[in-house]
């Protein structure tokens, strides 16, 4: 590795100035699992690591369900440890923390963080479909001011994220788990020394009052597309009648027909297409069932 300058910028403000100093040879360093190794591997480069651990807002969690303040708020570098052991995030968004338990081990869980796995724009990450599905706001800030985006519109291709120069990636907001909602996520990976999702599937149901029909959905997939998708074809066809084995497999069958993978080391594109749709029956059946219980 080439020598490369550091800053621990204490301040929003500070930060976006030195990321909008430096441009595209600015790199945010958060919890660091990702970037570190890009760069001595030498898939990433640049001039200076702008190290955002420090700025406080990028380091709250506030989980409100029933209050009037957001519902649910992560800030872009809290590690994944401090959001699965929330008791509150934890009771009320089941679906964010089976995906964020499944980010690295404990080591690394102290350090990566929800903010540094999207900006990454892996089409492979974990705990993007989980967003996605559970409409997951990103709160972002540059020299032009604030601006918001959905999770789903961040990624724009592999490694690619749709950050201006200058701009940061603050937090993300989720709406609060109204009655009778459930969500779920589950990845395949082909063995446990390889901690990467062949599929990835993240589901999100609200049910009727009846608990026999369901009212709106969410569908998300990982590494089957150039980057996590939200297929909204699938999930509108879970709201066109009662619930049952029938209707869950024409929602798994429009969501493999919707994804576009690639063969590569970890599965074959007709391997994870097939994966596609046992992994959306399953993630839709333990919705379901979290839905029912709320």
């Amino acid at each position: 590795m080439k020598p490369i300058d550091y800053a621990a910028p204490k301040t929003l403000a500070q930060a976006v100035t030195l990321l909008a100093k430096h441009g595209e040879r600015a790199r945010v360093l958060a919890g660091g699992t990702d970037i570190l190794v890009q760069l001595r591997e030498g898939r990433r480069d640049c001039d200076v690591l702008v190290d955002i651990k420090n700025i406080k807002q990028l380091n709250e969690l506030t989980c409100n369900p029933k209050g009037k303040t957001p519902d649910l708020r992560i800030g872009a570098a809290v590690p994944c440890y401090r959001i699965y052991e929330h008791k509150n995030v934890r009771k009320f968004y089941p679906g964010l923390i089976d995906a964020v338990e499944l980010v690295g081990g404990i080591q690394i869980q102290s350090r990566a963080s929800l903010g540094g796995n999207l900006c990454n724009a892996s089409p492979a990450a974990d705990t993007i479909p989980a967003l996605i599905a559970l409409q997951a706001v990103c709160e972002i800030i540059g020299p032009n001011g604030n601006r918001e985006v959905p999770v789903e519109q961040f990624c724009v291709g592999p490694g690619r994220n749709s950050l201006q120069p200058g701009e940061l990636l603050v937090a993300f907001r989720m709406p609060p788990p109204a009655a009778r909602t459930g969500a779920h996520y589950q990845r395949f990976i082909p063995r446990n020394e390889m901690d990467i999702a062949v599929v990835g599937v993240g589901a999100w149901v609200t049910l009727d009052e009846a608990k026999t029909r369901c009212t709106a959905a969410r569908l998300a997939l990982a590494a089957v597309a150039p980057t996590p998708l939200l297929v909204t074809e699938a999930a509108a066809a879970l709201v066109d009648g009662e619930i049952n084995d029938a209707l869950i497999d024409q929602a798994a069958e429009l969501a493999q027909a919707a994804a576009k993978p690639i063969s590569d080391m970890r599965g074959d594109a007709d391997y994870r297409k097939h994966l596609v749709r046992v992994l959306t029956k399953r993630v839709l059946h333990t919705a379901i069932e979290r839905a029912k219980e709320n």
